[in-house]
């Protein structure tokens, strides 16, 4: 099989080879599945990078999320069978025309959804499901201030937010990115090259500012995004796409009255993978319903990846980009 490996550690054009390795057999507990569509996300940049916080030995294959058929299942795995379609986190890396699945973290593709939609659905909203109703305790009628609002987590945390009755708030970078957080449903949208966040939202709630920021960029915007956070509001920490951390004065929280928290979702498929099963099922009832999409703006073929990893990585991306090996 084709697999992109990471062979030395750099940025993804130097960093990934394209190359020729066995396929795969699953052992006890796994699937062996064919990929239809491997979802990019920013963490790939990252690991070619070495800078992410898992690690592997090199070289390794890349690749986080992914769909496709399964084609194999391991000697003890009776509840999937050859033929099912099957979402979730690749064991042994998604950038590659066979992965493995590990059955107890593998989920079906619901109706409705091709491989690559599919590929899309589940870190990303799983991630905004966690930060909105686990983390922030979200309730209906509250404002939302989503940042990134057209990338990943940011398009799948406005779907999320107006699903529950929140009004929604999307900080963008771009006209063209504006228009895209607009047809998810933002409520309103700020692009941050032709105006303050800060100061829109503080003439949008009569000064009280927004109950709940949920954000993936950090650095300056979580900073200033503790200026506009109303009294009791709540701030969820999900990523550092800036490659900055956020900087965080304790008097402020305490005069404010305002929560800090923070979100790694992984953590969840190790200590409470029954939450994260329960989450993918409400997440499949909202793909039925009409009320989740998941946003797939570009379907790479497999030469084409460490392309996508790189304008991904430099934000000029918006939605999820996948990788159908097939093409």
């Amino acid at each position: 099989m084709k697999a992109w490996q990471v062979t030395s550690l750099g940025a993804p054009v130097d960093a990934l080879e394209l190359v020729e390795l066995a396929d795969p057999a699953p052992g006890p507990g796994q699937l062996l599945v064919r990929v239809g569509a491997a979802a990019l996300s920013y963490p790939d940049a990252l690991m070619c990078r070495g800078e992410y916080q898992i690690k592997p030995p090199l070289p390794f294959t890349l690749g986080v999320e992914a769909a496709g058929t399964v084609e194999a299942v391991g000697p003890d795995v009776h509840e999937w069978t050859p033929g099912q379609r099957v979402l979730g986190m690749a064991a042994s890396g998604s950038l590659a025309e066979l992965t493995l699945f590990d059955a107890a973290h593998a989920f079906e593709v619901p109706p409705g959804l091709d491989d690559a939609e599919a590929a899309a659905l589940h870190m990303n909203y799983q991630t905004a499901h966690f930060a909105l109703h686990r983390r922030a305790g979200l309730r209906q009628g509250e404002t939302v201030l989503v940042h990134a609002g057209a990338g990943g987590v940011g398009s799948a945390t406005i779907q999320l937010a107006r699903a529950a009755g929140a009004r929604v708030v999307a900080v963008v970078g771009g006209p063209h990115k504006a228009e895209v957080a607009s047809r998810l449903g933002a409520d309103v949208v700020v692009d941050r090259h032709a105006a303050d966040f800060v100061t829109v939202v503080k003439e949008l709630t009569g000064g009280n500012g927004v109950d709940v920021v949920v954000d993936p960029v950090g650095g300056d915007t979580f900073t200033r995004s503790t200026k506009c956070v109303a009294f009791e509001g709540r701030i969820v920490v999900v990523g550092f796409t800036s490659g900055a951390f956020g900087q965080l004065a304790t008097n402020h929280v305490l005069i404010k009255n305002y929560g800090v928290l923070g979100l790694h979702w992984g953590r969840y498929a190790v200590t409470a993978p029954d939450l994260v099963a329960s989450v993918q099922r409400e997440l499949d009832a909202m793909v039925a319903s009409g009320v989740v999409k998941p946003l797939v703006t570009e379907r790479l073929a497999m030469p084409d990846a460490p392309d996508g990893i790189t304008r991904l990585s430099a934000g000029s991306t918006t939605g999820r980009v996948v990788v159908e090996p097939h093409l």
